[in-house]
């Protein structure tokens, strides 16, 4: 029997190709999805998933946060690699962590350590993300998802995006969540930046950033 064509409109809208394209560089993610708590499709155990250059850039933490942790397990790394992510970093924590590649089908997912006071490493494959054709995005968490993670996403934001340093640090503080910093806010965030400067290696095309950036 066959389907009448507004049914298989349908279900071609609301059946599983409906279901979040990590990998869309849609114009960038609105100012109310980068502060939500959450986005749909996130791993189970993560929180605060959300988005900061679309396609490109993810972040999260650990529900609870949970010091015990010592990293993605390996049930949340393969669900990663499956949504087409192509790496992840865990950011001023990890260790014991247990770090290196998950593959699934033709797809891999590298899983490295990064510092928030060293963010080279992390800005270089979110480059390679944006510039490499087919790649998937970056995924950067850390403990509570609040503080190291968010960090460098706004350090991205600066990078990429030309956002200001006051600009991007203000992001920084409205995405916390109200979580406590060890000797003061602002003073964190500070000391995090004062190692940061852009890159005029990691350039990326103005269209690149009309596709990617915060609307």
């Amino acid at each position: 029997m066959k389907l009448p064509l507004a049914i298989l409109f349908c279900l071609a809208a609301f059946g599983p190709a409906a279901a979040a394209d990590f990998k869309a560089r849609s114009g960038g993610p609105s100012e109310s999805a980068m502060l939500a708590r959450t986005m749909d499709g996130a791993p189970d155990g993560l929180a605060f998933f959300r988005p900061v250059l679309s396609g490109v850039l993810y972040r999260a933490g650990f529900k609870g946060g949970d010091d015990a942790r010592t990293g993605l397990s390996s049930a949340q790394r393969q669900s990663l690699c499956e949504m087409g992510f192509s790496q992840a970093f865990y950011a001023d924590f990890g260790k014991n962590t247990d770090y290196g590649t998950t593959r699934c089908g033709s797809q891999a997912l590298g899983y490295d350590a990064a510092r928030s006071s060293r963010p080279a490493p992390v800005m270089e494959a979110i480059h390679s993300a944006i510039t490499t054709p087919d790649s998937g995005p970056v995924l950067v968490h850390c403990m509570w998802g609040v503080h190291a993670s968010g960090a460098l996403s706004a350090m991205a934001l600066v990078q990429f995006c030309d956002w200001s340093e006051a600009r991007a640090k203000a992001y920084w503080q409205d995405a916390r969540n109200g979580a406590p910093c060890g000797g003061g806010c602002d003073a964190w965030i500070d000391r995090k930046f004062e190692r940061f400067t852009k890159d005029p290696a990691l350039v990326i095309s103005e269209a690149d950033k009309a596709a990617i950036c915060p609307q």
